[in-house]
């Protein structure tokens, strides 16, 4: 996938599109580590939501550019500008867990490919990810109490749920970087790989979910989600309803019947 394929926003800074039915989310700011500011955010999460209504888009691939970071969170030469006063600080707040969120609740399948340093906020999008792939020399890190900041719970409890109360205390207590093999060690990362084995890995990855039915991987992403939740606010009627629409559906038949023939199915998610 060419970054020229892609539309520009945040004065170049974010890049997104659909391509081959694979979303795209690039966080261009290499000159800072992929930091991300204000305006990147707001762009973020309007981009995301759009492509999570465009059927064309099968699933989601978060990336940085420039091969050095993935991100590196907020963007700190900007705090006296966008962070200085309390209105300012709920204003930023707002617009990156906005972002985070829209990620988080992408309905179909979304992969983050980490280049690099993985720092802060670029940990917080990267933990709204479903799968985490990076390369063998990455870094990951949240350094809020080296700088004072707060954190927030939807943040917190998307990182416990994957490697644990235990291990989520260490990172923020330390604030410490630690390796690619320690985050695949407590569970952070799904795959760890050479740096030059990544991007075409991330790619085969992408080809083979866009390939696959969609209603039945948003509906085993709902029910996996679910399952962190609180049970109240678990909605086991809509579940059920989801994994009931895929027995009804066209592409139930296609599958079936692409297994007889012994050819590739064509699902359309319907």
């Amino acid at each position: 996938m060419k970054f020229d394929q892609l539309t520009a926003h945040a004065e170049g800074k974010l890049l997104t599109g659909i391509v081959d039915r694979v979303g795209h989310v690039v966080i261009n700011n290499p000159e800072r580590h992929n930091a991300i500011s204000l305006a990147m955010y707001q762009a973020g999460a309007a981009e995301v939501n759009r492509m999570a209504a465009d059927p064309e888009a099968r699933l989601l691939v978060v990336r940085g550019a420039g091969g050095k970071a993935f991100a590196s969170g907020a963007d700190i030469s900007k705090f006296e500008k966008e962070r200085s006063s309390a209105e300012d600080v709920s204003k930023y707040s707002e617009a990156s867990k906005a972002f985070y969120d829209s990620v988080f609740h992408f309905a179909k399948p979304t992969i983050a490919m980490i280049q690099g340093y993985c720092i802060g906020g670029g940990m917080g999008l990267a933990v709204a990810c479903d799968i985490r792939l990076c390369e063998d020399k990455s870094r990951f890190a949240i350094p809020a109490a080296k700088l004072g900041l707060g954190y927030g719970y939807e943040g917190i409890r998307r990182l416990a749920n994957l490697v644990g109360p235990a291990m989520v205390k260490e990172i923020f207590f330390t604030a410490r970087q630690f390796s690619a093999g320690e985050a695949q060690e407590m569970g952070l990362v799904n795959r760890v790989l050479p740096p030059h084995m990544l991007a075409p890995y991330v790619d085969d990855y992408a080809k083979r979910i866009s390939e696959n039915a969609p209603m039945t991987m948003e509906s085993v992403k709902a029910i996996v989600q679910a399952i962190q939740d609180d049970e109240s606010a678990r909605d086991l009627d809509a579940l059920d309803a989801m994994v009931k629409a895929c027995f009804a559906s066209q592409d139930y038949i296609e599958g079936r019947r692409a297994f007889m023939e012994k050819r590739k199915p064509d699902f359309t998610g319907s």
